[in-house]
């Protein structure tokens, strides 16, 4: 595939839901929005700033399209704007604008929705903003709707409008959303806020608890555990839709700047970068990937690497399913697993198939509560222990915080190399859990921005797994050296 014209651009309207703190009412605004959309026949795509698993869910939930995750830590900025044009095209929102030229451009009823992380200005590096969701506006040239809990103020809610909008290098915020706020007491707000600062309010939810959402330790609870989910989200809209100044927030989103064509979708730039072939038709192979309540966390990235490197992924459920699907290799995302423990123990058929598989040196890669389910045991937060696949050593438990959190970049921890990862080569992730295990693995050294170091990771034959989240394209030949052993693993049985 010849490489993109790095000077064309592409014109893509879009927008960014941020807010000044977390539990601001971002995931719900986005979704209501993204309802509205939806019913007014507006294509939309759905992002989320930053490394979040769980908020993606809700956008997929509604739009029934992937929601990609836009991280600049993990991806860089060419990496995001390869991430956002590859979920626009497969949301319709990006189209081709003439086969020859294969140019692409935004349609006229299609839009960009990305949804914040934390507070606007929070990030991580020394000026506590790098990878925030102000950076990742500042670096898409993003308009910003501010969505802002006016609860329990009036004139106060008009001043941290004006003070958000005010602060920073690029002042990118161009709306305000209003939640928890009755639409007279909205009305007034948006007179003030409109007045000193220029900034209109566009819409505002009034506090309902039938559209609340709830939380638990790794942020909100998974769409699927929460009771009429759509419902809920109908009603924030029909809520959303009374007051939102829809056209206003359309012309913003139009507005929004063009931006570089970027890198290719299908990461075939990345792997001719890294001298990495692509794969033929014999090279293709079959993934196995855990999906269902318990294993769900998953960057679309990740999976779209893995795909461009000759894998047919096959969904299966570790709860349900008698045992793994017929494949090459296996990948376990994170999860909840200690919330299905029993679930995950009674499901004996499905344990013993891991276990032979890996015991025949089936290739397996395993993050976080994938970690949780390959080890012997897992203790709840009840103390229940409950067993599991009993593929590595150790069991893991509960804790009353969070163990390890936040971005890494993870190297080998000796010069020979770790597993999938090669000697010299470093891989980019992040850890956020509250459970810890007996036997965390040190065949990797983890590294923060901030300096601090611990090892991880466990290596047995085939098999590489441990706590950290990996982000496989900052390290293509991770993946590579994974979808490699899959395919010797498939030759091996064939013999």
């Amino acid at each position: 595939m010849k490489a993109p014209d790095k000077t064309e651009t592409i014109r893509l309207p879009r927008i960014m839901i941020a807010a000044p703190a977390s539990g601001s009412g971002k995931t719900l605004i986005t979704c209501a929005l993204l309802r509205i959309l939806q019913r007014k026949g507006i294509r939309a795509a759905a992002f989320k700033c930053g490394p979040d698993y769980i908020d993606p869910m809700f956008h997929r939930k509604v739009l029934h399209t992937p929601s990609r995750n836009l991280d600049l830590y993990l991806a860089g900025e060419e990496g995001v704007l390869r991430s956002l044009a590859a979920g626009c095209r497969e949301a319709g929102v990006l189209q081709k604008d003439g086969a020859e030229r294969g140019a692409w451009s935004g349609t006229a009823d299609g839009i960009a929705v990305i949804e914040g992380v934390m507070g606007y200005y929070d990030g991580t590096g020394p000026s506590g903003m790098t990878g925030s969701s102000y950076h990742l506006a500042k670096v898409t040239k993003t308009p910003v709707i501010l969505a802002a809990d006016a609860r329990g103020m009036s004139r106060s809610a008009a001043a941290l409008i004006r003070g958000f909008s005010e602060y920073g290098e690029e002042r990118l915020i161009r709306g305000a959303i209003l939640n928890k706020v009755s639409p007279s007491m909205a009305e007034m707000i948006g007179g003030w806020t409109l007045e000193e600062s220029g900034i209109p309010v566009l819409g505002s939810l009034r506090r309902d608890g039938k559209i609340s959402l709830e939380s638990r330790h790794l942020g909100l609870v998974q769409p699927s555990e929460i009771p009429a989910f759509l419902n809920r989200i109908d009603l924030a809209a029909d809520m959303l839709e009374e007051t939102l100044d829809l056209q206003a927030l359309l012309d913003i989103a139009n507005a929004a700047p063009p931006l570089p064509a970027g890198p290719d979708a299908d990461f075939s730039d990345l792997l001719r970068a890294a001298g990495i072939p692509a794969p033929g038709g014999a090279d293709r192979f079959v993934l196995a990937v855990a999906r269902d309540e318990a294993f769900s966390f998953y960057y679309e990235d990740n999976l779209d690497l893995l795909r461009g490197l000759g894998a047919e992924i096959v969904f299966f459920s570790p709860l349900r399913d008698p045992a793994l699907p017929g494949a090459d290799g296996l990948l376990l995302g994170g999860g909840y697993p200690e919330l299905w423990g029993k679930e995950l123990e009674d499901n004996v058929s499905m344990r013993e198939s891991i276990r032979t598989a890996a015991g025949r040196g089936m290739p397996v890669l395993a993050e976080c509560g994938g970690f949780q389910y390959l080890q012997k045991t897992l203790e709840d937060a009840q103390g229940r222990t409950f067993a599991m696949a009993g593929v590595l050593e150790g069991g893991s438990f509960m804790t009353d915080r969070l163990v390890r959190f936040g971005y890494a970049a993870f190297t080998p921890a000796q010069e020979a190399g770790a597993g999938y990862l090669q000697p010299g080569h470093s891989i980019r992730g992040h850890e956020f859990h509250y459970s810890d295990s007996t036997a965390n693995g040190r065949v990797c050294r983890a590294a923060k921005p901030n300096g601090r170091t611990w090892n991880c990771m466990a290596l047995r034959g085939r098999i590489m797994a441990g706590y950290p989240h990996l982000y496989y394209p900052s390290d293509p030949v991770f993946a590579q050296q994974f979808a490699a052993a899959c395919r010797a693993y498939r030759k091996e049985r064939q013999m």
